[in-house]
């Protein structure tokens, strides 16, 4: 059903994208106008999609650097428990060898 619902917006894109350039080739202006025109559109459509793409990796930057924080907390916290059983450890250890009988 996704992949169903894909294929729909990108042919209707592609349909408005085809329809866009037939109607500025197919125009009554003369040819130096409407390759300005599609020249002009391009230019900002490039322009707009440099801007999108930045703020993009700009978002993915910020997610990306918040995962890793959240990662590094739960690494030191890890460790944090890691040591705290291995001094319980030692210290039963400790008692025990202590409490053994000598041969």
């Amino acid at each position: 059903m996704k992949k169903e619902i894909t294929n729909l917006l990108v042919g209707i894109a592609a349909g408005a994208a085809a329809g866009a350039i037939a109607g500025i080739l197919l125009a009554p202006d003369k040819g130096f106008k409407t390759r300005r025109s599609i020249s002009k559109r391009v230019s900002a459509s490039r322009k707009d999609l440099a801007q999108t793409m930045k703020e993009k990796v700009d978002e993915l930057k910020y997610e990306v650097n918040d995962m890793v924080d959240e990662m590094q907390k739960k690494l030191n916290e890890a460790e944090r428990r890691m040591k705290e059983r291995a001094k319980k450890a030692e210290k039963k250890t400790n008692k025990l060898t202590k409490e053994m009988p000598v041969g």
